[in-house]
């Protein structure tokens, strides 16, 4: 999942703010941290990869219960077979067949 507050072990990071995501600079984790913790915020890394790697300054439980909820009120994909035993669906070559008496 991310890296959370004291996790990030990376000297150098790129700090991105909250609530508006201005970027504030190149900066130590430490300092990084210290901004976080006078903002009562959490210091979320979310770009693992790019050189320096991004983080971000944000409220992880607000998040990860904003995240679940839109997981939630996904629609579950049905399968072309439901579909057509449910609504009755035929392609017009099946409908041409003729059945010998």
């Amino acid at each position: 999942m991310h890296e959370l507050n004291e996790e990030i072990q990376t000297q150098k990071i790129r700090l991105i703010g909250f609530p508006r995501g201005e970027q504030l600079g190149i900066m130590s984790s430490q300092e990084a941290l210290k901004i976080a913790d006078e903002q009562g915020l959490d210091l979320v890394k979310i770009s693992p990869q790019a050189v320096p790697p991004v983080c971000k300054l944000m409220n992880y439980g607000k998040f990860r219960f904003e995240q679940s909820k839109r997981e939630k009120k996904r629609p579950e994909k049905t399968s072309m077979w439901w579909r057509s035993r449910r609504f009755g669906c035929l392609r017009a070559s099946t409908s041409a067949i003729s059945i010998p008496s």
